[in-house]
């Protein structure tokens, strides 16, 4: 289990890490940063992601629905993120990805034991940056993120 910075210095670790942040997606308020920002301002793109962050996660478009049945015993009405992570309810969204001319935006929403609106943010150097590896690391951090 890590802190904000201890996450953060490990975020920028990732090949192509060029800025990253924790953000609450309900204040838009940057909880710690890293790095270069894109527009050069750590609050304002912490507030400009939280908008995109805040869009995913409560559109019913993306909420998360019954499977469909299958032809075996009872059908499941979904896992319950409760009793399987030990944790608050999930968001809807894993994360969210925004690609640009230069570089990728992964936003990786974090799990807690509490109702959270936090979440990752990730800029990534398009040609140094592996977005699959990065993907893949940002979800592991934020499995090990505590927040106190």
């Amino acid at each position: 289990m890590s802190g904000i910075d201890e996450c953060l210095l490990e975020v920028m670790r990732l090949p192509g890490a060029r800025g990253a942040a924790v953000v609450d997606w309900t204040s838009g308020l940057a909880l710690g940063t890293i790095g270069d920002s894109p527009n050069g301002d750590h609050e304002a793109t912490a507030a400009e992601t939280a908008e995109v962050a805040r869009m995913a996660a409560e559109q019913p478009a993306f909420a998360l629905s019954d499977p469909e049945p299958s032809s075996g015993p009872e059908p499941s009405t979904g896992p319950d993120e409760t009793a399987v992570t030990g944790t608050g309810p999930a968001p809807p969204v894993e994360d969210v990805i925004i690609t640009t001319r230069a570089g990728y935006h992964i936003l990786r929403f974090v799990e807690t034991a509490f109702d959270s609106s936090v979440f990752l943010h990730l800029w990534l150097d398009r040609s140094d940056g592996n977005l699959a590896l990065a993907r893949i690391r940002l979800g592991e951090m934020a499995k090990r993120l505590v927040l106190a």
